[in-house]
């Protein structure tokens, strides 16, 4: 017995091992290869960039072109020119209103984004917070008004505007434009609202915190991304709405931009093509500053409406 016992000690033992897991880092690897990459990212990507961009590029391009090449694209290249010309541009701000109409645009939009962004928070909280009976059916008939077609709502809120004694005046969009904005920037922050703890404002009212309290100093605070991407929306629509500018709005001094350069730069049917496309670039600048400093916050409070 002992002989036995020696000779399976003497034997080598066998250590038993967990086989290591296959790698397959290297199989996956296709994934992350050049052609597989550049068909699945790099190409769509690329399709979706020409699509968005090439507008801006066509009017870049189009308000530096001399005016024997805008066209005749049968002798010049109708993508490309060689011999750019700020003509258009000078023209369009020193021969024209245009600053004024910047300026008007910009008043109008910001002052009717404040009003909206005021009427909103307070509808959107009072929905979302003050739980009183009917609340989710008044949030949804809010939001069923910005269904409403603005090419329907124009013609009973002109004869409001001219009984007032509003017509032609910068208060006529003021006062209008809210009528488009606060129900969709009411929804989205009724959406964000909900994302916020509501444990948070029974603290401030076991502390003896009011409503006014609560709203201004716990729930505007964390409320920051959905204010701004309300901001962002409301803002974008005012700088870019046409129909009530065109139907409020006679005097030239008074106009904003998206109607003044239709209406004072076409001459019958003579189109001045450059100053067109020159107006349409630089009033669009402030919205794509806009949009690159704030695109985060915009989505994210996106993001958090849509959930609810």
């Amino acid at each position: 017995m002992t002989d036995v016992l020696a000779e399976k000690a003497a034997r080598p033992q066998r250590v038993l091992t967990a086989s290591p897991a296959a790698d397959h880092s290297e199989g996956m690897s296709y994934l992350n290869s050049l052609p597989r990459r550049l068909v699945t990212l790099y190409l769509p990507l690329g399709i979706i960039m020409v699509v968005l961009l090439f507008p801006f590029y066509w009017m870049a391009l189009t308000s530096v072109k001399p005016d024997e090449q805008l066209l005749d694209f049968d002798i010049y290249n109708p993508f490309w020119t060689w011999n750019p010309t700020f003509k258009h541009i000078h023209k369009l701000l020193f021969d024209t209103q245009y600053p004024v109409w910047l300026w008007n645009t910009m008043l109008i939009a910001t002052c009717a984004t404040a009003l909206s962004i005021f009427a909103s928070v307070l509808a959107a909280y009072a929905i979302v917070r003050l739980r009183y009976r009917g609340a989710q059916w008044v949030g949804g008939a809010i939001f069923l008004a910005y269904l409403v077609p603005p090419s329907i709502l124009f013609i009973p809120l002109s004869t409001v505007v001219f009984q007032y004694g509003l017509f032609d005046t910068p208060f006529a969009l003021i006062l209008t434009y809210p009528t488009i904005l606060i129900p969709f920037s009411t929804w989205l922050l009724m959406g964000y609202f909900k994302t916020i703890p509501f444990e948070l404002e029974e603290c401030a009212l076991i502390d003896g915190a009011s409503r006014w309290q609560i709203l201004v100093k716990i729930v505007l605070p964390l409320a920051v991304p959905g204010l701004i991407s309300a901001f962002i929306f409301c803002f974008t629509l005012c700088w870019n709405e046409f129909i009530y500018a065109l139907t409020f709005i006679s005097s030239t001094q008074y106009k904003t931009v998206p109607v003044a350069i239709v209406t004072a730069l076409v001459d019958g049917d003579v189109y001045r093509w450059g100053s067109l496309m020159a107006g349409a670039m630089i009033g669009s600048l402030p919205l794509v500053i806009l949009y690159a400093f704030f695109v985060e916050h915009y989505v994210s409070a996106m993001t958090g409406a849509v959930k609810e």
